[in-house]
């Protein structure tokens, strides 16, 4: 033996133990809990790869190298597992998403199709397999992908909308067959078409977004009147677009997975029909994205250009204003909530309001939003008028025989000028409105019938009976500090009334000049700004006026700075315009004059309207509509 070698034996095997000793083959490294998180969390929705999940089950059967090389001939050989029995519910949810992440490489929509399969058959196993726990992450997961996998599966050629249609669809191991009802494309009077996918879209613009999480593909449809339907006279608004989801519901889907041939039923849900679905014996939320929807419509609006140019009487948007609309249809047991914007603006003012209270059950369940647009520019009075009108001829003709009690018991919110044609919802002004404008009274004025008839209608104003509560959002009761003899001279230049009005009104203007005390000096209506001048004597007039008794009334104040709420404004009106002794309750938000937005102002609506329902429900009126 050569004893030589062994000390150079001894070394290398020395230094093989060392390296042994430093370097074991499996270990831990500390980077943190987020990163690890993402790691766990990420798929195939949110990245380029599959989760942690999926690739455990298709590496335990060997297949997850063979996925990257050829993943239909992979996707084909887990489905066999599955058939065979060898694999159950843990296989499903990697084969749906899988069959997802090659559809979204490929653009193969027979495999965002499977996807939709397997993911059922995942979520609902009936007696096949256990159903996955609530609090398994992947119970979530498959239902956003059976969710994305619809929209996708349905998607049109330009990727701009989903084409909900039945038929028969291929599969990558047999075909679908999907059933459809036409008459879940109806909604009330109108049929859903141009169906828009809304998880995909990023919203602008609106403090919070609101979806409600469930089952189903989340989608915004246009409402399209029916031939027979008077547009003019419908409450739903002309470009209203609707929450929808679509729903894709198997039958015996483990039997169709073994023979290939599946049977389907495509079912259309709206947001305001119904909040859940029965599925497999399970009571399960269906999906909407409420926010996203109310944006969607809002950008596609016309309303925007409307604000300032409808104060100046020149907007052309397709509506004959004044309109009075609403999201929804009608719907017996619930209570009006009635918004009306201020000047020079629109009724897209009142979005982040309307999300933030739509997304509280109890107001969502138990009232209805309605709008009035209007022209900002006329004459405070005349605007009033309208707004009566429109309420009256509204109520009478969705309840003519007087059987919905909740529909008289109407909530109106004013913001600004609003505020001013809100309060002319709720006074009895006897002669008192005229006698502040006027130095004789109204049977001694040069004017022609119809002249007169209008100045009755808007300066001799009754309280509506069916408005029981109303809300006064920076209102310039007294007026606004903004308006003067230079801006209203400027405005007067520019503001258009409407031409009937003015032809009506001049030959009384020019013969009873000295008979307005505002008129004084000009043969001429005056602008809504003109009104809302401080010592403008109809101004004047109506806030002498009280709210009628058995009307509860509230105010919400804007008050900008952090000083004295009595000496300070919003910037357009200040506090001790806006205030009005022996409300309900008043507010102070320290805010801009567009306190539509504030979180405060949106607590203190939805404060209001838990109020008001407990009032009613307290003596003996429970509003709530009938089950959907």
């Amino acid at each position: 033996m050569n004893t030589r070698r062994r000390p150079t034996t001894l070394i290398c095997v020395g230094v093989l133990i060392g390296f042994t000793a430093c370097s074991a083959p499996i270990g831990v490294k500390r980077v943190g809990m987020r990163p690890v998180y993402r790691s766990l969390r990420a798929n195939a929705l949110s990245t380029d790869r599959p989760s942690e999940w999926t690739r455990n089950t298709v590496n335990s059967w060997g297949l997850l190298r063979r996925f990257d090389d050829d993943p239909e001939g992979a996707l084909g050989a887990l489905r066999e597992i599955v058939t065979s029995g060898r694999g159950a519910s843990t296989e499903l949810f990697a084969l749906g998403e899988l069959s997802f992440l090659h559809a979204e490489d490929t653009g193969k929509k027979p495999y965002y199709f499977a996807a939709t399969v397997y993911m059922y058959a995942f979520l609902f196993p009936g007696e096949r397999h256990d159903r996955p726990d609530e609090l398994d992450p992947r119970t979530r997961l498959a239902v956003d992908f059976y969710n994305h996998a619809i929209a996708r599966a349905f998607e049109s050629r330009d990727g701009r909308t989903v084409d909900l249609a039945p038929g028969t669809y291929p599969l990558p191991f047999g075909e679908l067959e999907v059933w459809m009802n036409p008459g879940c494309l109806y909604w009330a009077d109108r049929r859903l078409v141009d169906f828009v996918p809304m998880a995909e879209l990023a919203v602008r613009g609106m403090r919070n977004r609101y979806r409600s999480p469930g089952v189903g593909a989340p989608l915004a449809a246009r409402a399209v009147p029916r031939e027979d339907v008077d547009v003019e006279r419908s409450l739903v608004g002309r470009r209203v677009r609707v929450p929808a989801t679509a729903l894709l519901r198997l039958y015996d889907v483990h039997d169709g997975i073994v023979s290939g041939r599946l049977r389907s039923t495509l079912e259309v849900y709206t947001a305001s029909d119904a909040e859940t679905v029965a599925v497999e014996g399970r009571t399960v939320p269906l999906e909407f994205e409420e926010t996203a929807t109310i944006a969607s419509q809002l950008a596609e609006s016309p309303i925007w250009k409307r604000e300032l140019w409808g104060f100046l009487g020149r907007a052309e948007t397709g509506d004959r204003l004044p309109v009075l609309a609403s999201l929804t249809p009608y719907q017996r047991g619930r209570i009006p909530v009635v918004f009306v914007h201020g000047t020079a603006s629109s009724p897209g003012r009142w979005a982040d309001m309307v999300n933030d209270l739509l997304a509280d059950p109890w107001i969502r369940h138990r009232c209805h939003f309605w709008f009035f647009m209007y022209d900002t520019g006329n004459p405070v009075a005349y605007s009033a008028m309208l707004l009566r009108d429109k309420l009256t001829d509204t109520v009478s003709r969705l309840d003519p025989d007087n059987l919905d009690p909740c529909l008289r018991q109407m909530v109106v919110v004013g913001h600004s000028q609003g505020g001013l044609l809100t309060k002319l919802t709720v006074v009895d002004t006897g002669p008192r409105l005229w006698n502040s404008v006027s130095r004789v009274p109204l049977a001694g004025v040069p004017a022609s019938d119809e002249f007169r008839t209008l100045l009755s209608r808007a300066l001799f104003v009754q309280p509506l009976p069916f408005v029981r509560r109303v809300v006064f959002v920076a209102t310039p009761h007294r007026g606004s500090f903004r308006t003067g003899a230079w801006v209203n001279g400027i405005l007067r230049r520019l503001v258009r009334l409407p031409g009937n009005l003015v032809l009506m009104s001049r030959d009384t203007l020019t013969q009873g000049k000295g008979l307005f005390y505002a008129a004084r000096t000009t043969a001429r209506l005056p602008t809504a700004a003109e009104n809302m001048t401080p010592g403008n004597p109809f101004l004047e007039g109506l806030a002498a006026i009280p709210v009628a008794d058995g009307v509860a009334y509230h105010s919400i104040i804007a008050v900008k700075g952090d000083g004295r709420a009595e000496d300070g404004n919003d910037g357009v009106v200040a506090y001790r315009s806006a205030h009005l002794e022996g409300a309900a309750s008043e507010l102070v938000v320290r805010s801009s004059h567009s306190t539509q937005s504030e979180p405060a102002t949106i607590q203190e609506m939805r404060r209001i309207l838990h109020v008001h329902g407990d009032a009613l429900a307290a003596a003996g009126l429970h509003c709530v509509p009938a089950a959907r």
